[in-house]
């Protein structure tokens, strides 16, 4: 791993938590970094699908998901998730997008129209509920929830919403956002 690996990795636990409510089918990982949640989910997926745009990541990724013995299920992909994505079909599309470092704990709140980068939340929802009926998205503890409520909403029919705060050891780490297609 390199330094931005060891501060922006899932921890384990809460990585398995992810692969458990995110089922046993089709997942892709759209910002994989070093494979952390990927390995969780080949644990329990029929299929995974782990993209990152830094090479090196997918490198650190694949040599990690052969530490844990699942290498050879998850298909690793280097490209850019926001140019992939309308050519994929998931049960769920799972994101945990770049953060902007380690220093976003010193903003009282995290803004995900304006923070997430390279592109904000409204952009990345709307690139992956083209390929999904499912989004996850592992955000920052100090993430507005209202914008996560306005994500929702912004679909007709709205879709559902569930959020969940992750603690680790008594902490709160972070927050997952479960968004499901409305039901026809």
């Amino acid at each position: 791993m390199d330094e931005e690996g060891w501060y922006s990795v899932t921890p384990e636990p809460i990585a398995k938590h992810h692969a458990f409510r995110c089922g046993s089918g089709v997942v892709v990982d759209g910002f994989t970094g070093v494979g952390g949640n990927a390995i969780q989910f080949a644990k329990r997926s029929k299929q995974v699908i782990a993209i990152d745009i830094d090479p090196k990541k997918i490198d650190y990724a694949q040599h990690n998901a052969a530490i844990y013995g699942v290498d050879h299920c998850i298909e690793f992909i280097r490209g850019d998730f926001f140019l992939l994505a309308p050519k994929l079909k998931a049960d769920t599309i799972f994101l945990s997008p770049p953060w902007g470092g380690p220093d976003y704990v010193k903003r009282k709140t995290y803004d995900i129209k304006t923070m997430l980068k390279p592109h904000n939340g409204q952009f990345l929802f709307n690139v992956a509920k083209g390929s999904t009926s499912r989004i996850v998205m592992f955000l920052p503890r100090n993430v507005d929830i209202n914008h996560l409520a306005e994500l929702s909403l912004s679909v007709s029919p709205p879709w559902s919403l569930e959020v969940e705060k992750n603690y680790l050891n008594g902490k709160l780490k972070a927050i997952t956002a479960y968004f499901s297609e409305a039901s026809v």
